[in-house]
């Protein structure tokens, strides 16, 4: 499966990893993929939210996504002896299985949330966030901005509806203008220049299927 891994035995390639970061569960599946099983150590995670003018999702989904406290106490006691390192993927796994399932209630942005789970199941990895406004169609907007950030993977939540499956998506080159029933994440696994990964959770233990511009349909055990 073709999820921007640069295998190597000697030294990996850093890579920029973005995520398209909102406050569904669609989104929060992405995020528990990318920790689990897309991101390496010496990556950058950058986790994007592309907003409307309005801004009113601060308010609305304040906090979709809560820190669970079983995983702040753990993240506290791990160390950096040989036992701490070999659980590491182990840890992030864990991490990223209870992600889906604590949506609670309280304040804070759901970014900076969805930022303190990297950091604790990715300690070495770089998470940084940003929010950008949307300037015509949102698919658009991302594309743009991949390409201004040099990402080389881009990874969203994807809901599969029949709509979305009879319509498909556009051909590459495509124009978006006055479209209003384009899936955003067809649109950007076919157009873009990097690697895009549409995921889909599959019930709580059912892994994800996963869809690139090559591979369609991939059932990822989790």
């Amino acid at each position: 499966m073709e999820d921007g891994r640069r295998g190597s035995s000697s030294t990996p390639q850093s890579r920029k990893i973005m995520v398209i970061a909102d406050p569904t569960r669609e989104s929060a599946a992405a995020l528990q993929y990318t920790l689990s099983h897309a991101v390496l150590e010496q990556d950058e995670l950058i986790l994007v939210h592309v907003e409307n003018n309005c801004g009113s999702w601060k308010n609305a989904f304040s906090s979709f996504l809560r820190l669970p406290s079983s995983i702040s106490s753990s993240s506290s006691s791990s160390g950096s002896s040989p036992a701490a390192a070999a659980n590491a993927n182990a840890n992030a796994a864990n991490v990223a299985s209870s992600l889906a399932s604590e949506i609670g209630q309280g304040e804070g942005n759901f970014l900076e949330q969805m930022k303190r789970i990297c950091e604790i199941a990715q300690p070495k990895v770089r998470v940084h966030t940003e929010c950008i406004t949307m300037e015509g169609v949102k698919a658009c907007t991302i594309l743009l901005h991949g390409d201004k950030l040099g990402v080389d993977v881009i990874i969203i939540g994807q809901r599969r509806t029949i709509s979305s499956s009879l319509l498909g998506s556009r051909r590459p080159g495509g124009s978006l203008r006055g479209s209003k029933g384009v899936d955003t994440a067809e649109y950007l696994i076919e157009n873009s220049k990097c690697t895009c990964v549409g995921v889909q959770k599959k019930g709580q233990n059912g892994g994800y299927v996963l869809n690139t511009k090559t591979h369609k349909n991939f059932w990822l055990l989790a």
